[in-house]
């Protein structure tokens, strides 16, 4: 409107009109296209940190996918036993080795019980693992344990992690079928976990080996029956259940997460996971875990649940009867999601009986509410153990490479070399 008033106040011919009216342009067209490229820019900045969050999500090369956050994170930590890490308030190692020594002052082993002779087993990023022997008592009988130790020189964050995980096993108590904690050497460097020693080993080596023609070593029986199955699969889920009675889950139930002892007496281990999710409230970015053990919702980065345990513990079941073989070996592990969308599941191998398999498919329904529970799954596995087979010996002919079998089964060679590194 204050542009037609000024043109009718003045002639066609004046100057002073034509002058205004250009200044007007002047002003108006250059706020249009500062305007238009500011717009732009946000647009542009939106796509691009998308995408950004989208490559971050993404499955890994190797058939190893980052884990999403778990359902109910706030609630399960703010009220089932709180964080578990020291607090970081101390500006060195040394002070809060001295704050956290009375947190931990149970769990404290004099390091003059353990002996100087140490044979390393693992040599991880973290640390190293020892086997040695730990005297409490009678000199004679000394009991064999394993030492973690928290690779040096540590930091603050690093040794603030360590006894985290020491307070967590503190926190979890003891149960038959997790790997014990001893006790820990943390009153000054260098700091030290002591575990319980499951010489035997994982459940996939063992499985693996009751593919060869031995029949005992190291007082081992090397081969397996399907109401052994049973056994060991009733233990996980025991174990199972104590970390749901604790408002956690596992998150990598897998044969080479589960130590065995002598008697078959399985340990679950590779608690990473579940520390996490406990400790933090929430699942960094960059843990990962392998594809092909993972519950569809997981693939799609849904929240984790113990349901996921569920579907996983399927597969285990699979690994047993068929004594170690990869999962899915016809499919990559890049492209898990796609067969497990089309609704397809793994065929009944040929050393596994209509009753477990049939167990195995209630693990593998896609919707995780028509799964079974855990104690569903336990009663059910119970009474189809009555009737199972305790004499036939499972046989696979084939003996494994472990380079071929990392590769189909989407897992480093490494993590397959020994369990202890993963606790």
């Amino acid at each position: 409107r204050g542009m037609a008033r000024i043109l009718l106040e003045c002639s066609l011919s004046d100057k002073l009109c034509v002058v205004r009216e250009q200044q007007y342009e002047i002003i108006i067209i250059p706020t249009i296209l500062v305007g238009t490229f500011l717009i732009l820019l946000v647009v542009i900045l939106r796509l691009f940190i998308r995408g950004q969050r989208a490559q971050q999500q993404s499955p890994g090369l190797r058939g190893i996918v980052p884990v999403p956050p778990s359902r109910g994170l706030s609630w399960q930590v703010s009220g089932h036993g709180g964080c578990v890490s020291v607090p970081l308030k101390e500006t060195s190692v040394e002070s809060l080795l001295r704050t956290s020594t009375q947190a931990l002052a149970e769990l404290q082993v004099p390091r003059e019980q353990l002996s100087e002779v140490l044979e390393q087993i693992h040599s991880g990023r973290c640390g190293a693992i020892y086997r040695t022997k730990m005297y409490t008592g009678d000199p004679a009988k000394p009991k064999t344990v394993v030492l973690k130790a928290l690779k040096e020189p540590a930091g603050l964050h690093e040794v603030q992690d360590f006894l985290g995980r020491i307070q967590f096993y503190q926190y979890l108590g003891k149960h038959k079928n997790l790997v014990q904690l001893e006790g820990c050497c943390t009153e000054e460097l260098p700091l030290f976990m002591v575990l319980e020693d499951v010489a035997q080993g994982d459940l996939l080596s063992f499985l693996w080996t009751c593919r060869r023609d031995v029949m005992t070593m190291d007082r081992l029986l090397y081969d397996l029956t399907e109401k052994q199955v049973y056994h060991i699969g009733r233990q996980v889920l025991l174990a199972l259940e104590f970390l749901q009675d604790k408002h956690l889950f596992h998150g990598d139930v897998a044969a080479r997460n589960i130590l065995v002892q002598s008697d078959l007496t399985a340990k679950l281990c590779g608690l990473g996971l579940a520390y996490e999710v406990h400790a933090q409230g929430a699942i960094p970015a960059t843990y990962t875990v392998p594809l092909k053990w993972l519950a569809p919702e997981r693939l799609l980065l849904r929240p984790a649940g113990i349901s996921g345990d569920v579907w996983s513990f399927g597969i285990l079941l699979y690994e047993m009867v068929t004594l170690g073989a990869p999962p899915y070996p016809e499919v990559p592990p890049t492209s898990i999601l796609q067969y497990l969308q089309r609704r397809k599941i793994m065929k009944r191998p040929s050393s596994c009986t209509h009753t477990m398999y049939g167990l195995m498919k209630s693990c593998w329904r896609w919707s995780e509410e028509s799964r079974p529970s855990l104690k569903e799954l336990h009663s059910r596995l119970e009474i189809a153990a009555r009737t199972a087979d305790d004499k036939a010996v499972l046989q696979v002919p084939e003996l494994v490479v472990p380079e071929l079998y990392a590769d189909v089964a989407g897992v480093s060679v490494d993590s397959l070399s020994y369990s202890y590194s993963i606790l």
